[in-house]
């Protein structure tokens, strides 16, 4: 089923984003309950990256603890699952959480911190009557628990004694037995119209080495079994689930009323993020990694918080992301113009200005002295002259992208042409005399001529010149390799298409790789991550993990058009400020 669009008004300034969560904790710590006390975390499992639905998860818990007095919000990694976990993931995601900005203490928490406590619970329900062991195969479990419109059955080892079921689980835990070969399960109600009621597993047998305890415990609880009985040893009070989660409430309070444990967190969901033109799955993005159709998690165009970081993207952006788009109670799919129109806001703000030549065209200046060597004083940034002003290079020879030309240019055409006056940036104004080709007729460079009186940029006498290029010494260039990133599926939902991998829908041009790129002096000390914006290209940063000082490497975060600004101006809805920098001509 196709999700709706998320029931929110991202565009509106004026407007405070939904967020029920926010009441519900603000009704509760006005009434005093838990004594004010917001008790929150965020369960990752550790079986790969976080992703920017992550981000929100993030947000929404550090942010709802804050709501207390105290508050506290824990990070714990969910690792009951050996086989997909490992302790690269664990650092990744500890990375992750950081670089957003958020804290959690002294140290992370494990549910394998309480791998005892849940045995020893276990064994509570088992003596209480409310658990067994059951012998039948995983086909057989599923099958006898029917569905919602098949009523289960009983399993015949339902009616073991207390005495044969602490026997087999004990024996379980010592490792006697094979994988599959027994599970625990809780003995709730087979006839139940809520399928995950009617005795749900609790424990199976893995003989698989933990990342932390290694193979100390032959078998792991399930999610249901160790999720709020942590949340219930951490203290939690709110534990904020995604809408995936509501069928297990049932499940989770059974849990936690079988145990008598008191007072009970409050599970409550929330609807997940779903964006445009990404796939939020571990499992798939874990496919696109395996399958070689990305370098690595970190690859920039996942949606991965690590691929994020390292395309350029700042925590800010995400944070001010997650928190316009709101908390809502159903699921909804975010335009993905809003996320890069926040990304826009936040790097031209943040972004000292640069220029760079991606595809160098050279251009001579036939009356500059060949020995000569003027330098311009031009701001770091145009919109805060407190930022000062950096030093630029111009030389007789310089490099200008290399569609800044055309041969025969339509009416409005304001960049350079036969004949045709430009602006180079914070220089002079040249003009263009001769297009040099070789026989084949590929261009080689511009023969120009420069106006002296026009140093800095002005018209001496007046006359109006449209147009105004970047451009870089040649004489001072550095050279680059610069990567240009777009999206990484091709479609809006590349997950809606049942008769289709979803890989059938990456997009092909989402990596271009030019080689020979010019720069601006000053980047070659450039610090990786740092954003930059080259002017009239876009956003960039220097790669975290390519760029070296004797072979640059610079990625593109995001082009300089906004198209939520445009969506937003013609819906007529605000938030749409300008960007800056747009390339026009």
């Amino acid at each position: 089923m196709n999700a709706s669009r998320e029931d929110t008004d991202p565009g509106r300034d004026d407007a405070t984003p939904p967020n029920f969560i926010k009441e519900l904790v603000e009704q509760d710590v006005a009434a005093g309950v838990r004594g004010g006390q917001v008790v929150t975390r965020f369960p990752p499992e550790p079986n790969g990256y976080l992703h920017i639905g992550h981000a929100k998860s993030i947000c929404l818990n550090f942010g709802t603890a804050e709501l207390g007095a105290p508050g506290r919000c824990n990070l714990r990694f969910d690792d009951t699952n050996p086989s997909t976990e490992d302790t690269s993931y664990v650092e990744a995601i500890q990375r992750d959480v950081r670089w957003l900005g958020f804290d959690w203490g002294a140290r992370a928490l494990y549910a394998s911190d309480y791998f005892e406590q849940l045995y020893a619970w276990a064994i509570q329900l088992i003596e209480a009557g409310k658990a067994y062991v059951d012998s039948q195969s995983e086909e057989e479990i599923r099958e006898g628990r029917g569905n919602f419109y098949k009523p289960g059955v009983e399993s015949p080892h339902r009616g073991r004694s207390v005495e044969e079921n602490l026997d087999l689980f004990a024996r379980m835990r010592a490792g006697e037995f094979k994988d599959g070969e027994h599970v625990l399960r809780a003995k709730i109600d087979m006839q139940s119209k809520d399928v995950k009621l009617r005795d749900p597993l609790m424990y199976r047998i893995r003989h698989v080495a933990h990342h932390r305890t290694g193979d100390a415990w032959p078998i792991y609880p399930m999610y249901d079994w160790a999720h709020g009985q942590s949340d219930a040893i951490e203290g939690v009070t709110h534990s904020l689930c995604t809408l995936e989660f509501q069928n297990h409430r049932p499940l989770y309070d059974w849990f936690l009323g079988a145990l008598g444990l008191d007072p009970r967190p409050r599970q409550i969901e929330f609807a997940r993020l779903n964006l445009g033109f990404m796939v939020m799955s571990k499992r798939k993005l874990l496919q696109l990694v395996q399958q070689g159709h990305v370098s690595g998690w970190d690859d920039p165009r996942m949606p991965t918080l690590a691929g994020m970081r390292r395309r350029g993207f700042t925590p800010e952006a995400i944070r001010s992301f997650c928190e316009r788009i709101g908390v809502a109670k159903r699921d909804g799919v975010v335009d993905i113009s809003l996320l890069e129109h926040e990304l826009r806001e936040d790097l031209n703000a943040r972004s000292p200005r640069a220029m760079a030549v991606l595809r160098p065209l050279k251009v001579v200046i036939e009356n500059y002295p060949e020995d000569q060597e003027d330098w311009f004083d031009v701001p770091v940034h145009p919109e805060y002259p407190e930022r000062g002003t950096r030093r630029v290079p111009l030389t007789r020879e310089l490099y200008v992208e290399r569609d800044d030309y055309m041969e025969d240019p339509p009416r409005k055409w304001f960049r350079l042409g036969p004949g045709r006056e430009v602006r180079l940036r914070g220089a002079c104004l040249i003009t263009c005399r001769e297009a040099v080709r070789r026989e084949n007729g590929e261009l080689v460079e511009l023969r120009c001529t420069w106006d002296p009186a026009s140093r800095g940029g002005a018209a001496p006498d007046g006359r109006k010149v449209k147009g105004t290029l970047h451009w870089v010494s040649a004489r001072h260039a550095v050279d680059a390799e610069v990567r240009l990133y777009d999206r990484l599926f091709s479609v809006e939902n590349p997950l809606a298409h049942d008769d289709r991998p979803f890989t059938d829908f990456l997009n092909p041009d989402s990596l271009e790789v030019l080689r020979g790129c010019k720069l601006e002096p000053g980047l070659k000390d450039a610090t990786p991550g740092e954003p930059q914006q080259f002017e009239r290209l876009g956003y960039f940063c220097a790669d975290s993990v390519d760029s070296r000082a004797d072979a640059l490497v610079f990625n593109r975060t995001i082009a300089l058009r906004d198209s939520w600004a445009k969506l937003a101006k013609k819906l007529g809805v605000g938030g749409a400020a300008k960007s800056g920098g747009k390339r026009k001509g």
